[in-house]
């Protein structure tokens, strides 16, 4: 199904026109803006979209970058099949490769939290010509060789009980600073239980065995990640995260070569996007 674009009108705090491609028949957006030689590529996870990245948007484009940020399929403005089995780890991450050969990106900071990380960790292995930096909040490699914590066995099982996700809700629960607007920007895309067929799937696409599709590619990330990553990384914690907070981003900075000391937001949560100016601003006087 397709989201009516009305449902997309006047959201606070994102002016940006929408972009398209077809990829397999369905439609899915992106947001593309500036004309920098660097590109931000800023992936999501679940259950939000590209709005996500609103407040990072405008200091990125002010350092000069190119931002693209799509929506995956199944979320935010691209299309959203209503079967379940449709979304696979590998369906998801091979429309990132085509959105990234299509749109011929080069120079690119790989921006990723969530799902975003999950997916988008995998991907600077296959083009490494093409990323220079990295910029990783509350995110994980779903290697399938490590136990999954409490805290993501609760949200998983919260999720396969609650088809129709109140993603308003969820969101204004993790980041209390959120207007009611904001957070119905959240909502904005799923007019019905069917169109959350995409966010009902992810948790369950988590790699939890070695066998799991997309352990071992994961594990292949890793590795990579360890010993032939030669770029910048800027690692950003929300420190009030409860599945992917420190303890795990501790053990993700293990596994980044040369990654340095991270920063901690010490009010930031599992969407730390949503504290973004702090990230952009902390990441670039790193990088300067």
């Amino acid at each position: 199904m397709r989201t009516p674009d009305e449902r997309f009108a006047n959201l606070p705090g994102f002016p940006w026109p929408p972009h398209y491609l077809d990829w397999r028949g369905e439609r899915a957006h992106y947001l593309d803006e500036g004309k920098g030689e660097r590109t931000c590529l800023c992936l999501h996870g679940e259950p939000t979209w590209s709005y996500l990245y609103r407040r990072m948007i405008p200091p990125l484009l002010a350092s000069g970058a190119r931002v693209v940020a799509p929506d995956l399929i199944g979320f935010g403005r691209s299309d959203k099949p209503t079967e379940e089995s449709f979304y696979t780890f590998d369906m998801h991450r091979a429309f990132l490769l085509d959105v990234i050969e299509r749109l011929d990106l080069m120079r690119i900071t790989l921006v990723v939290q969530d799902w975003g990380g999950l997916l988008g960790l995998t991907l600077p292995m296959e083009m490494p010509e093409r990323f220079e930096r990295l910029l990783v909040m509350n995110t994980a490699l779903g290697t399938g060789d490590a136990p999954l914590s409490e805290g993501f066995l609760a949200w998983r099982a919260y999720v396969n009980r609650t088809p129709d996700l109140p993603c308003d809700k969820l969101m204004q629960r993790s980041c209390r600073h959120l207007s009611d607007a904001e957070a119905a920007a959240y909502e904005a895309p799923y007019p019905d239980t069917a169109s959350k067929a995409g966010a009902r799937a992810f948790p369950n696409l988590v790699p939890d065995r070695p066998d799991a599709p997309g352990a071992a590619l994961s594990r292949k990330a890793r590795d990579w990640w360890r010993s032939a990553w030669k770029g910048e990384s800027f690692m950003a914690i929300g420190a009030k995260d409860p599945v992917l907070g420190p303890p795990v981003m501790t053990a993700l900075r293990k596994i980044i070569r040369n990654c340095p000391e991270p920063f901690v937001h010490a009010e930031g949560g599992h969407f730390l996007q949503e504290w973004g100016e702090d990230i952009v601003r902390e990441a670039l006087k790193k990088w300067k």
